[in-house]
């Protein structure tokens, strides 16, 4: 059995009576430096920290010891933590575990928020862009202490810069410290002394929230998916929850954004073989907060990539092998939707119908332009979709 208990910044005195119990009767206890410094007198278990790679380790814990195997962890170990990990390799008959105070909960107390209300993003693993948000507020967990100033950066160039900004350190300690001002303060003159330890609590400002920004909201050279019919696109790619899509021939990558706002911890892989506009993909994916994977040209960049959930092909489709490519990477009941606009595109759609079924259709959408001193409908191209499941 591995007991995970969760300790807090004030150490062994503020944790409940059963995880106080558990840490003193232990033979082995495993956690960070930082976690295992926490620990005093009275838990005279044999310390042991985490090797770097950790994942090695973990697989190999019960292998390694016979009794009871005992971990510490920050506050809550289920939220963004390593209980978690540990469910999942062991299962939960395996694993028990003794949350603390997360440092998400005391945060929430210590700004006057309600829990429900508020997102909490992880970016101990993921890049500083993906907590950029264009509205609501949210606890984001920091890697470090350059955390808040890489973040608020950032916000400041999306123009997010009047976003009410407060660090939080040592959550729960005796030397819990709160620091308050905005993204374009902690941009301009971040204070150097920050702990490692620390959250950020952000109300974002100014609130546009969206889930279908107008096209005026990219940053592309004329390659994108317009928005009606990029509403249709993602109807048909249907992201669920925490699933996968590779977008091929990617653009300015509207559809990758759209698919990882429309579904909570969805993520998106783009392909696309010219480098400017891999570098437009990069600007919309920092300014929406969308975690995008960016590689190169497709089928090439494929190669060592887990199988998506989900395919669109909005450009490509002519080169020799890709459609089938594509078929190939995708799992098992997963969607592949394909958008095309040419005749010789077209025509390589009607084949995989024929092929393989699913759903064919065309879209044609207008837009109401003065005529004289009237109005006359101004038609887009026609747009061919594919959609078919795996």
């Amino acid at each position: 059995m591995i007991i995970v208990v969760g300790i807090g910044a004030d150490g062994v005195a503020g944790l409940a009576e059963a995880s106080r119990n558990e840490l003193q009767k232990a033979t082995i206890i495993y956690g960070s430096k930082r976690q295992l410094d926490l620990l005093d007198d009275t838990v005279p278990a044999p310390r042991q920290q985490w090797p770097t790679p950790m994942l090695p380790a973990l697989q190999t814990l019960l292998n390694d010891h016979a009794d009871d195997v005992h971990v510490v962890a920050s506050g809550d170990p289920l939220l963004h933590g390593i209980g978690g990990t540990l469910i999942r390799l062991y299962g939960p008959d395996r694993v028990r575990v003794l949350p603390h105070v997360s440092s998400v909960t005391l945060a929430c107390a210590r700004m006057g928020w309600n829990l429900h209300d508020t997102e909490v993003i992880s970016l101990v693993t993921a890049p500083p862009h993906t907590a950029v948000r264009r509205g609501g507020q949210a606890i984001v967990l920091s890697k470090n202490a350059a955390t808040p100033k890489e973040l608020a950066a950032l916000l400041d160039a999306h123009g997010r810069g009047d976003s009410e900004f407060t660090v939080l350190e040592n959550l729960g300690g005796s030397t819990e410290r709160r620091r308050d001002g905005s993204a374009r303060n902690w941009a301009d003159s971040a204070p150097t002394d920050v702990d490692d330890l620390n959250v950020i609590a952000i109300r974002y400002l100014p609130d546009e929230r969206l889930s279908s920004p107008p096209d005026e909201a990219f940053v592309h050279d004329g390659q994108i998916t317009k928005h009606g019919i990029r509403a249709v696109t993602l109807a048909a790619l249907a992201p669920r929850p925490g699933e996968r899509l590779w977008d091929v021939g990617a653009g300015s990558g509207s559809i990758s954004v759209g698919w990882c706002l429309n579904g909570k911890g969805c993520t998106a892989v783009a392909f696309e073989r010219d480098e400017r506009r891999r570098h437009n993909i990069a600007s919309n994916a920092a300014a929406f907060g969308a975690p995008i994977d960016i590689r190169g040209d497709a089928p090439d960049a494929f190669g060592g990539l887990q199988p998506p959930s989900a395919i669109f092909i909005g450009g490509g489709l002519t080169q020799p092998g890709l459609l089938d490519a594509c078929l190939d990477a995708l799992q098992a009941g997963g969607r592949l939707v394909a958008n095309a606009v040419t005749a010789e595109s077209e025509a390589a759609l009607t084949e995989s119908y024929s092929r393989f079924a699913g759903q064919l259709r065309r879209f044609q959408h207008y837009h109401g332009e003065p005529l004289g001193g009237f109005t006359g409908w101004r038609p887009q191209m026609p747009v061919t979709q594919w959609a078919m499941t795996k």
